[in-house]
């Protein structure tokens, strides 16, 4: 009597999952992170770091479809004059702290003097936190060489031209991260009651701070400004109540930046609202 065929039990890696399924799962990431790495270049290829000024109304445009939009740049417009934006990176948040922080100096030489006192005291920040002086240097004597040129007389459009620069850019947005990585260290014990789930503080600070292209929160937002006494007002522009909030509370806002749904820009106030 012919035995009967049987059809041979795939093959599993040992937790039910097939090989067949490792193999289809594996191509989709592929896939996925080719999709991203095609958007990333484009991205890169067709939006400068940060762009010129232009008029508040400009977002009238992106927005003509939708009332709930519109009028919000209605309530925008009414105190705020400019926008300048920066690319949707992941880094927007620093970026545009950077560029703030940095325009915001020139040509006044007392605000330059009380800044760079607090940019030199931070990497003592980054010192008591475990960052080596060799992991630290580069970063910081690049973004010093640039605060020392606006205090110099740099111009605006000398300091627009250095910050599209991609590898000067990227190497002040990189000083920043780990600035406040170590801000979050140093105050862990406040810090950890914003951090959701199990993550520990260390690992949010190596997963979710201080890698390139990661957005920021609140959280990051809090840290930066304790760090080096700046005070910047978020404006809100999303579908929510919307309104401003000032991080941190203790400072008057000196940088204004516009967030929408995963995004930062910066804004410039009217004369008569500063």
């Amino acid at each position: 009597m012919a035995e009967e065929a049987t059809t041979p039990a795939p093959i599993t890696n040992g937790e039910g999952i097939s090989q067949q399924e490792l193999d289809s799962n594996a191509l989709h990431d592929e896939l996925v992170m080719k999709q991203q790495e095609a958007i990333d270049k484009e991205i890169s290829l067709t939006i400068p770091l940060v762009r010129d000024k232009e008029s508040v109304r400009v977002l009238t445009e992106e927005y003509k479809e939708d009332a709930v939009y519109q009028k919000k740049v209605d309530e925008i417009s009414a105190s705020y004059k400019f926008i300048r934006r920066t690319r949707p990176d992941g880094n927007c948040f620093f970026r545009a702290f950077c560029y703030a922080s940095l325009e915001r100096l020139v040509g006044k030489e007392d605000e330059f003097k009380a800044f760079r006192e607090k940019f030199a005291a931070s990497k003592d920040i980054l010192a008591a936190a475990g960052f080596t002086q060799f992991t630290v240097d580069d970063f910081y004597d690049n973004f010093l060489e640039i605060l020392d040129k606006v205090g110099k007389g740099m111009t605006d459009q000398e300091l627009f031209d250095q910050l599209n620069e991609q590898s000067m850019a990227d190497y002040l947005v990189v000083y920043l991260r780990i600035l406040t990585s170590a801000e979050l260290r140093k105050g862990r014990e406040f810090y950890v009651n914003f951090i959701d789930g199990e993550q520990s503080l260390d690992d949010f600070c190596q997963l979710e701070v201080e890698p390139m292209y990661k957005e920021s929160d609140h959280i990051h937002i809090i840290a930066l400004t304790s760090a080096l006494g700046i005070g910047v007002r978020i404006v809100y522009m999303d579908r929510g109540l919307g309104g401003n909030h000032d991080f941190p509370d203790s400072l008057a806002p000196s940088i204004h930046l516009l967030y929408r749904p995963g995004h930062y820009d910066i804004i410039y106030p009217n004369a008569e609202t500063v």
